[in-house]
């Protein structure tokens, strides 16, 4: 936006500028993390609202006083003005979601170079005021033309996705989940506090004395879950899923073992969990700055997925994109080229898969292919480059050529762009929860999250569920 000043010479009284802005969410956490104040009044503890004031969180009243500022600044007298000083009444409060208008008017010319001007912020539906006062400005003296589109951009790492989905799965019956071999403070805190959101029902699979023990150190008790006494990883897998078959449990969750001790247990040929499908993997990421969840797949089972397995990738995806409410997912297929080249096998296979969508051997959603990272996710890049698609610029679901590029794409966006990742393996006979030690509270909160809502969905009205 280009900007540009009224100088002192050029001020009239009774000059005026008014200016509209919506207070979101994202600038009260802005605003709390940039000044330091943490005042909970101001801070959202749940992020759908609603349209009582009651439940929404207020404006700080010095918030709303930085829209005249901005004014001042930006528009009239604009660029190179610098406050005097500043009176404010504060006669109302701004709630998150409301439209505003901030107007700044000139009273009188001072012969020291300073100008007074009315100031007010009123909320633009009831024409209530939030503010009034006075300021008084030194003007500038020259000409400033200020181009403001090289500031840098801000992104605020909030997951509100993931709170959502937490707020989806509470209400829903908790699932009733193995967890194998919880044995340290993060496995098994992360199972307590799934526990705690009524999302899961943990069993607690492992060695006694070192669960105890993780339990000691997190100061909880854990007298009212279910304790099964294994030694080894091995027998812990599979005992856990020995609970399933029995009907005991109705997902699995990893906790401090290996995965492939986890999913050999579950791919065993007697009693195991095979149903049709290969086992792929999905990761759910919260990506601040993007306005929907973003499923990544697969990026931690199959290493060099085959085109048929591939079928079973993007059909499992857009199931689970279904289940936490994408109504209808648009698949981007990746490859490194947007065109069909048959030296890229990647390019060949992802148009295989979106000319299969179309013939409905894959259903549910929308599946297009080859995309190249970019012109996947961002609209600008897919009309420069002419394509013309529902779901070039806008895919919800990535599928990734190998495990070795969905690996890389989803920890770029965990260690550069802030994202947090949920993990469930679809294609058994339940969800399995699949965390990493590295995973913090969060991650492993919102995979039982996606785990129970897709659960409940796949089970449909059958008691037992359909898929255990």
């Amino acid at each position: 936006m280009s900007l540009e000043n009224t100088t002192y010479d050029e001020l009239e009284p009774g000059a005026s500028f008014e200016h509209r802005r919506v207070c979101t969410l994202d600038d009260l956490y802005v605003f709390a993390s940039v000044s330091g104040n943490h005042n909970p009044m101001h801070l959202p503890d749940n992020e759908g609202g609603d349209d009582d004031d009651n439940q929404r969180p207020v404006a700080s009243g010095i918030w709303c006083s930085s829209l005249i500022s901005a004014v001042l600044g930006n528009y009239l007298p604009g660029p190179g003005t610098l406050y005097h000083k500043q009176n404010l009444q504060f006669d109302g409060r701004v709630h998150a979601g409301d439209e505003v208008i901030t107007r700044v008017t000139v009273k009188e010319k001072h012969p020291d170079g300073t100008v007074t001007l009315s100031t007010e912020v009123r909320q633009l539906e009831t024409g209530n005021r939030i503010v009034h006062g006075e300021a008084v400005v030194i003007a500038p003296t020259e000409k400033i033309f200020y181009d403001d589109g090289n500031l840098p951009g801000l992104v605020v790492q909030r997951h509100r996705h993931f709170s959502a989905l937490i707020r989806q799965a509470e209400p829903l019956p908790p699932l009733l989940t193995a967890v194998i071999c919880p044995e340290e403070t993060q496995s098994l805190g992360g199972a307590i506090m799934a526990a705690h959101h009524n999302i899961i029902t943990p069993i607690l699979v492992g060695n006694r004395e070192k669960i105890l023990q993780a339990a000691e150190e997190l100061a909880e008790d854990i007298s009212g879950f279910e304790l099964v006494d294994v030694d080894s990883e091995d027998a812990a897998a599979n005992a856990g899923v020995d609970l399933v078959t029995a009907g005991r449990a109705k997902a699995l969750m990893k906790g401090h073992l290996h995965t492939d001790h986890l999913l050999r247990a579950a791919l065993r040929k007697t009693g195991g969990l095979r149903r049709g499908r290969r086992f792929t993997h999905v990761f759910v990421m919260d990506v601040p700055g993007v306005d929907n969840p973003l499923l990544v797949t697969d990026a931690a089972i199959n290493i060099s997925p085959d085109l048929m397995t591939k079928v079973d990738i993007v059909q499992n995806a857009i199931d689970l994109a279904i289940s936490i409410g994408i109504e209808c997912p648009k698949v981007g297929v990746l490859s490194a080229v947007e065109l069909i080249n048959p030296a890229i096998a990647s390019s060949v296979d992802a148009a295989l898969l979106s000319k299969m969508a179309e013939r409905g051997q894959i259903t549910g959603g929308l599946v297009d292919g080859p995309l190249a990272m970019d012109n996947a996710v961002d609209p600008g890049a897919a009309g420069t480059k002419g394509i013309k698609s529902m779901v070039a610029g806008h895919a919800e679901v990535l599928v990734v050529p190998d495990l070795d590029a969905g690996n890389m794409l989803v920890k770029q966006l965990t260690f550069m762009a802030g994202a947090e990742a949920a993990g469930v393996v679809l294609g058994a006979a339940v969800p399995i929860i699949l965390t990493s030690r590295a995973d913090d509270a969060m991650s492993r909160l919102a995979s039982c999250a996606v785990a129970a809502i897709h659960h409940t969905r796949m089970a449909g009205d059958d008691p037992k569920g359909a898929e255990a």
